[in-house]
């Protein structure tokens, strides 16, 4: 009897799960994928900055912010 893969196992334990089950799944292993990938020196995505300055704003309204420098900016 021949022995099966582990990714053979793996695909039957998949199609056992739900559809958002499998989907989640799939999410997991694309964000596993991104963080891994190599990158070129020098060179940084939106991906690994999403979320970086969070901190800086505290509970500040982001369209307010926007708002407040549009007003800074006008002309007297």
């Amino acid at each position: 009897m021949p022995r099966v893969s582990s990714l053979q196992q793996l695909e039957r334990a998949i199609r056992e799960l739900q559809p958002e089950q499998q989907l989640e799944l799939v999410e997991r292993v694309v964000h596993q994928l991104r963080r891994r990938r190599p990158k070129a020196p020098g060179k940084v995505s939106a991906d690994d900055l999403y979320g970086s300055g969070k901190h800086i704003w505290g509970d500040e309204d982001a369209q307010e912010y926007v708002n407040r420098m549009r007003e800074d900016r006008e002309c007297p």
